[in-house]
């Protein structure tokens, strides 16, 4: 029998939903030092967080329920596994988040939930928290809004009224992956289908283009290649033009069901997600498409050298780059050189030739591996 809390307090449920949000990254999450997860008042988590838009927030994040009748093999929270349940009315977490705003802990919110009863159901609490904050609140900042698998289009376009940005997950790159995880979930009809729509009502031009959409993929659980992944993301980028694509290592515990990926080490499953988000970034960042990243004869991404670098090394043509010539995005093929550093060389080449890569940035690591893939 699961865990029941008899009658915990608002502070009480706080901390167990909030630790239990933790398995849901498709929010803006940390990529630095400064943007991990801190403990605020009453021990409870909170998010300083860089947006998918762009600029920073620190968010509250919590789900508002942890009971779930989904059965997702990876996740601790799936139904019928033995974990303390609890649940947040709705007046409950937005009086809660206000009260948390006006301390000024916090500037936004991340708001997720197990699905209790349908779909729909569990979006109409989610939205009625939303609805609260921004109609009896007048609260116009951040929110972002988790959209559960097969909720009906009335419902998501609720959603997009009231929130920042929303997500969906993924999880999967396709149903062959999803089935091995999930009885219950359609991939097309439950997930892709409803981020279709997301995508069209978001689009340029249209009612909800200030909402973004992200999503998450669970990296390691069904026994999917590295290769996989990427591929969806560049769909999802160019097809769908999400903001930010997340990744999850399926971490693996004790009373776990047996699944495809728990003959890979977790270390590696670890690694493969930091690839993943280096990836991500050439993508994001530096001009990359799906088809330049080079995988192993099983579809994976190296484990032993960053994404970057192994284009670099299988493309020697390529160099060296002229650094008072080339253009920006020649210039972020070069290992070593990121957006900022890029950024620096274009503005310092206006006034002056550059003659030396120390004369514009400060000597690191990363230049010093710059010097074997440039001229001057």
């Amino acid at each position: 029998m699961p865990a029941i809390i008899s009658q915990p307090d608002t502070t009480e449920k706080l901390k167990i939903l909030g630790r239990d949000g933790q398995y849901d990254l498709a929010c803006a999450c940390a990529t630095s030092k400064e943007e991990h997860r801190q403990k605020g008042p009453d021990g409870n988590w909170i998010y300083p967080v860089v947006l998918p838009g762009g600029g920073s927030t620190i968010l509250l994040k919590t789900l508002i329920s942890n009971a779930c009748s989904n059965d997702c093999l990876y996740c601790p929270l799936r139904g019928g596994n033995d974990v303390a349940r609890c649940t947040l009315g709705i007046e409950e977490t937005a009086n809660l988040f206000m009260d948390y705003l006006r301390a000024g802990f916090v500037h936004g919110l991340f708001l997720s939930s197990g699905l209790t009863g349908t779909p729909d159901k569990t979006m109409e609490r989610l939205n009625g928290i939303a609805s609260i904050l921004r109609k009896k609140h007048r609260f116009r900042g951040y929110i972002h809004l988790k959209i559960l698998p097969g909720a009906s289009p009335a419902a998501i376009e609720e959603t997009l009224k009231l929130a920042s940005a929303v997500s969906i997950n993924i999880e999967t790159p396709g149903q062959e992956y999803l089935s091995r995880l999930s009885h219950k979930k359609d991939f097309l009809n439950d997930i892709i289908a409803p981020m279709k729509l997301i995508s069209a009502l978001t689009a340029r031009g249209s009612r909800y283009q200030r909402v973004k959409q992200t999503t998450q993929f669970i990296v390691g659980a069904a026994g999917e290649s590295d290769k996989q992944i990427v591929r969806y993301m560049g769909r999802l980028y160019q097809g769908l033009k999400l903001k930010r694509v997340y990744f999850s290592a399926y971490q693996s515990s004790v009373g776990s069901p047996s699944l495809p990926g728990d003959s890979e080490m977790p270390a590696q499953r670890l690694i493969r997600e930091h690839r993943l988000y280096q990836t991500d970034f050439l993508m994001r960042k530096y001009g990359f498409t799906d088809s330049d990243i080079l995988f192993n004869e099983d579809g994976r991404l190296s484990l032993e050298k960053d994404p970057k670098l192994l284009w670099a090394e299988a493309h020697p043509e390529y160099f060296p780059v002229n650094i008072n010539k080339a253009d920006k995005f020649s210039l972020l093929r070069v290992p070593g050189l990121g957006p900022t550093a890029v950024k620096t060389i274009l503005e310092a080449r206006k006034m002056t030739h550059i003659t030396k890569l120390r004369d514009v940035l400060r000597p690191t690591k990363l230049t010093q591996k710059a010097l074997s893939y440039i001229t001057f």
